[in-house]
């Protein structure tokens, strides 16, 4: 099987400091990679520079002068109506097929998923959605967890069962919540109009 290999590596040059190089090579493999197939070390540490570098392009790349505030493509692409988030949400996507692909496991991915559609759906809201990105920055959450759960995969899973249970649980009680007054307010009416 031939394929083609690309990485992204950060320079330690010392002409220009913090160049991304990037280098793809040709490879033949005659052997498929299976689910059981460990990644090489070397393998897992270029996948999650691949995550660091586009959660600070996403979230961190520009500092505000005079705060500690950092914004990335994610608030700035989100000002354009309709597309913006979708797009930024669409590449936030890599860092969970990266994710998949150095096997964490799947709560964690559970997770993430659920940190991109909570940056989506307020992320939709105009302005106030974009300054929630800023604060949020679900690409960086998303490339510490998958970090965290690739250097230690025997790590305690509890408090990513914990978020997306209290997320869930959450989502299903403001549901509840949300029938409970449709209905309040149709009886209320239902008893206006009898009268």
């Amino acid at each position: 099987m031939y394929g083609v290999v690309v990485f992204l590596e950060k320079s330690f040059d010392t002409v220009n400091p913090g160049a991304i190089q990037v280098s793809v090579s040709a490879h033949h493999s005659t052997q498929k990679p299976s689910a059981e197939t460990p990644l090489r070390d070397d393998a897992r540490e270029r996948l999650l520079v691949i995550a660091d570098l586009l959660a600070k392009a996403l979230d961190t790349t520009v500092k505000i002068p005079g705060t500690s505030i950092s914004i990335g493509l994610d608030p700035l692409l989100g000002l354009i109506p309709g597309i913006g988030d979708a797009l930024v949400n669409l590449i936030g996507t890599i860092i969970l097929g990266l994710a998949a692909r150095v096997r964490v496991p799947r709560i964690v991915l559970a997770r993430m998923s659920l940190n991109l559609l909570i940056n989506g759906v307020v992320g939709a809201i105009p302005i106030a959605g974009d300054l929630f990105s800023v604060w949020f920055q679900s690409n960086t959450r998303n490339a510490t967890l998958l970090r965290a759960a690739a250097m230690k995969p025997d790590r305690e899973t509890r408090p990513d069962w914990l978020y997306v249970g209290g997320i869930v649980g959450g989502t299903v009680a403001l549901m509840l919540l949300a029938i409970a007054v449709i209905v309040w307010a149709v009886a209320t009416l239902w008893s206006v109009i009898a009268l």
